[in-house]
């Protein structure tokens, strides 16, 4: 005997509105990456995101959240490239510039374009670089989902990373640069 599927929702006459996951996310901390580009004609784009998530290892392949209104995503589109600098824990000046409105951005801080990179790399800010090819997109809401397939991965120096929750940057709290970890992978 198979059981019965649940029944689906019924959409009320006057849905509420819809929450705000705001509260939900502070709680969840999370690394803090720069995401950069270059615009097809040449110029250097970035900004601050910590909606970052591994998707699959064979092939490596990322996810980021960019918001639709983005000069960097429609850069990310249009060379259908990007790269992810995965900030150390000393950078929050670094994820804050690329947070705000400022048009100087890569006149402020160090980077470089790379041999052969999908994006700036942020040579003082960044521990790891990930440059990725753009695979596929998707457009949810104010934001765009844009999966890339890692084509190199660049150590820059064995440092903690930088975290973002309860909407404010850290790090952890044990003395994490005397036991860095050797980059095991967990199944």
């Amino acid at each position: 005997m198979t059981p019965n599927p649940a029944p689906a929702p019924v959409p009320a006459a006057n849905p509420a509105p819809a929450p705000d996951i705001r509260a939900l996310m502070t709680g969840f901390p999370t690394g803090v990456t720069v995401v950069t580009a270059f615009a097809t004609d040449g110029t250097p784009w970035g900004m601050t995101c910590t909606s970052l998530c591994s998707v699959a290892l064979d092939p490596p392949t990322v996810l980021v959240c960019l918001r639709r209104a983005s000069p960097t995503l429609e850069a990310v589109l249009e060379s259908r490239a990007l790269a992810v600098n995965l900030l150390h824990a000393q950078s929050r000046p670094a994820a804050e510039l690329f947070a705000s409105a400022a048009k100087d951005r890569f006149e402020r801080i160090a980077w470089h374009p790379g041999d052969h990179a999908c994006g700036p790399h942020l040579e003082g800010s960044a521990h790891t670089v990930a440059d990725c090819q753009v695979a596929d997109v998707h457009t949810v809401g104010d934001h765009t989902v844009v999966m890339g397939r890692v084509l190199a991965v660049t150590r820059l120096r064995p440092q903690t990373p930088l975290l973002y929750g309860m909407r404010r940057y850290g790090s952890w709290a044990d003395n994490a640069d005397e036991t860095l970890l050797s980059y095991d992978f967990i199944s």
